[in-house]
């Protein structure tokens, strides 16, 4: 079988070394420079003829640096005669924009993964796609992973009566009730306005949230508006813990100053999609690892194996 050989972008070299060391294989160099236009320049430092190549970049702030920097590896695997070449990208943010919903705007969702493609991506595999319909807009093979079992293995052993996992909103109650499901707990979901980017309007809890714990369950968190105004709405229901679960933790601008003086949240629990500085994570915060999971889904894709089967237990 042809070798595997692991590149890393900027983005998040710590999440692919903690892979190649799952997989007990080095991790490749390559090296970004940029020149005085700030034009982008990449070249991988390995031997990349007829190897199986796979590229670990999530799509996280600054996207658009990240995203040129996937796109110019990409075309460099495929210069350097690579035998197929994988895109990995845990957190693929233009997920969110996965229709036309106003006038005169872009599908942005779907000219990403039509730039991967024409940049010579031969599959992609990525985690917890905001819509999952993002899924069909590409035309190579794509294997959408999830963090489920990951976050509630996080619970095994935790007291966990009298409690109920909230999903912020109905779009994304599916994944809260398979949570829900892996944790035997019952599921509620608040009705969600979307007023900006930053601003959003729960009007009704849909659930019975009374006088319980709560685990907020979001597949990820940016500004972290929608959570404050769920926590808001769940207090005027006198819940008592509360504990908030996302898969993708991007805490952009001052959002991880804003949940840290909260000391209505006993724990955060995100994984590591996204890199957070350990500097900058409230004390309360937990990141758990996904490069088993990535590590794993890697090695099938390599053997041949199914990959669907590493998620039998997360019924949707």
């Amino acid at each position: 079988m042809n070798r595997i050989v692991i590149f890393s972008g900027s983005a998040h070299p710590d999440l692919a070394g903690e892979v190649c060391e799952n997989l007990g294989l080095p991790l490749s160099s390559s090296s970004t420079m940029r020149f005085s236009n700030d034009c982008l320049q990449v070249q991988l430092n390995a031997n990349c003829r007829e190897a199986d190549v796979y590229l670990i970049q999530p799509m996280s702030p600054p996207v658009q640096e990240n995203l040129m920097e996937l796109l110019l590896m990409l075309d460099a695997a495929r210069g350097a005669s690579a035998a197929r070449t994988t895109a990995v990208i845990p957190y693929f943010s233009y997920s969110r924009s996965d229709k036309k919903d106003a006038p005169r705007i872009s599908i942005a969702a779907r000219l990403v993964a039509d730039l991967l493609d024409t940049a010579g991506a031969n599959r992609v595999l990525t985690l917890q796609l905001h819509k999952s319909q993002v899924h069909g807009f590409f035309s190579v093979p794509v294997d959408h992973l999830n963090a489920l079992e990951v976050l509630a293995g996080h619970f095994e052993g935790h007291d966990l009566t009298n409690t109920v996992v909230v999903s912020p909103d109905l779009g994304n109650a599916r994944d809260a009730t398979a949570f829900a499901r892996l944790l035997e707990l019952p599921v509620a979901a608040g009705t969600k306005v979307r007023v900006s980017d930053e601003k959003v309007i729960i009007d009704m809890i849909v659930g019975d949230v009374d006088g319980k714990n709560v685990i907020i369950m979001d597949d990820e968190i940016a500004t972290g508006g929608s959570i404050v105004e769920l926590i808001e709405r769940l207090r005027e229901r006198n819940v008592k813990e509360i504990t908030v679960v996302c898969t993708h933790g991007v805490f952009t601008g001052s959002s991880l100053e804003r949940f840290r003086n909260r000391d209505d949240i006993s724990e955060i629990v995100t994984t590591n999609t996204v890199p957070i500085p350990e500097d900058q994570r409230p004390k309360n915060m937990t990141v758990l690892s996904i490069a088993p999971l990535l590590a794993e889904t890697i090695r099938r894709i390599h053997n041949g194996e199914s990959v669907s089967s590493l998620f039998a237990d997360s019924v949707y």
